[in-house]
C-alpha cells in the first residue's frame, strides 16, 4: 500500500468520525476545543501506521530521519519531534477504532492464543516506574517476565477477529466469551484454554471448542477434519510473530503509558493493512490429504 492509498484510506474514516467524537468530547465537559493542532489527525494516524510498516526499530529515528527528510512535500505541515511527541497521544482513540474499522469476514473457524508483551527486563522490575502498579511479575513457559497479556483471535486468513489486553496473572480463559461474542463455527486452541465449562457455553452459542489433549486426560474421538486443523493452529503464532518482529508492538523503550497504547494499536493496525497475511486453505482437501 502505497503512502497516497494510506493516507485517503485514514482520512476517509477521520472525516466520519472526528465531528462526531469532537462534539461528544465538547458536550460532556472533557474538552471545550475541538482540534487546534497545526497537522490533521489523519496525517498524524498515517504517520504513527507508516513507522510500523518501515523497517525502523526507533520512532525517534524513522521522523527525524525519513519523514523530515523525505516526506516534507506530502507533510507540508509537518512538526518538529517534540511537538509530533506531544500531539500524537491524541489520536489514540480514533486510531483505536480506524483499526475496528478495517474489514474482516467471519470465516466459520477461528484461532485464539495470547502472547506475552514485555516492559522491561526481570532484573530491571523495581526500578522500571512508567508501568509501575499496572504490569504484574509472573512466569511462563519462557520464564519469569515484566510483562502484560494480548490475547488475539483471528480468522483463517490470518484477519484479526478480537484483541483484548490483560495483565499478565489473567488466565487466558477469560477473555474468550469476549473475544467469540457474535461469531459461530470452530475455534482452535492450545491445551491452555481446556475447560469444560468454557467448551458448554461456547457450544450453546454455536462454537465448538477444538484442543489437543492432555496427558492426564481420556483419549477423545476426533474426526480427520479437525484434526488437520489443529496441526494448522500455528497460523495464530505466525500472525504474533509478525505483529512483534514486522508491526513492532513490543519494545522496552517507553517512556509514558500513553505511547505503550499508541505503539500497540498502531502496530496492530498496520498489521490490520497488510495485503497478504498468514493464511491456510480451510478445503477439506486442503487439511487434509486423500
Amino acid at each position: 500500500m502505497i503512502l497516497e492509498e494510506l493516507y485517503c484510506l485514514v482520512d476517509d474514516f477521520s472525516q466520519e468520525f472526528m465531528g462526531g467524537w469532537e462534539a461528544t468530547l465538547i458536550q460532556e465537559g472533557v474538552c471545550k476545543k475541538s482540534w487546534e493542532c497545526q497537522m490533521s489527525a489523519s496525517e498524524i494516524m498515517t504517520i504513527m501506521i507508516l513507522f510500523h510498516k518501515k523497517n525502523y526499530r526507533k520512532f525517534k529515528h524513522f521522523y527525524i530521519g525519513y519523514v523530515s527528510l523525505f516526506l516534507k512535500k506530502e507533510f507540508p505541515t509537518l512538526l518538529s519531534y517534540s511537538r509530533f511527541v506531544e500531539q500524537k497521544k491524541r489520536v489514540i482513540m480514533p486510531l483505536f477504532f480506524f483499526m475496528l474499522s478495517l474489514s474482516k469476514k467471519q470465516t466459520g473457524i477461528y484461532f485464539v492464543d495470547s502472547t506475552t508483551i514485555k516492559v522491561c527486563h526481570i532484573k530491571r522490575e523495581k526500578q522500571h516506574k512508567v508501568f509501575a502498579g499496572l504490569a504484574k511479575k509472573s512466569k511462563s513457559s519462557m520464564g519469569w517476565f515484566f510483562w502484560f497479556k494480548l490475547h488475539i483471535l483471528i480468522n483463517s486468513c490470518g484477519e484479526i477477529m478480537g484483541i483484548k489486553f490483560t495483565q499478565s496473572t489473567v488466565d487466558d480463559r477469560s477473555p474468550v466469551l469476549d473475544l467469540t461474542a457474535g461469531l459461530y463455527g470452530k475455534l482452535i486452541a492450545d491445551k491452555g484454554y481446556i475447560s469444560a465449562n468454557l467448551k458448554e457455553i461456547l457450544f450453546e452459542r454455536g462454537i465448538e471448542l477444538i484442543s489437543k489433549i492432555k496427558k492426564n486426560m481420556k483419549p477423545q474421538m476426533m474426526d480427520a477434519f479437525d484434526k488437520a486443523l489443529l496441526r494448522k493452529r500455528a497460523i495464530v503464532e505466525s500472525v504474533i510473530d509478525q505483529l512483534k518482529n514486522i508491526s513492532q508492538i513490543e519494545h522496552s523503550r517507553h517512556r509514558s503509558v500513553s505511547n505503550f497504547i499508541l505503539n500497540l494499536i498502531a502496530g496492530l493496525t498496520a498489521y490490520g493493512l497488510q495485503p497478504k497475511k498468514p493464511a491456510i486453505d480451510t478445503s477439506f482437501s486442503g487439511l487434509v490429504t486423500v
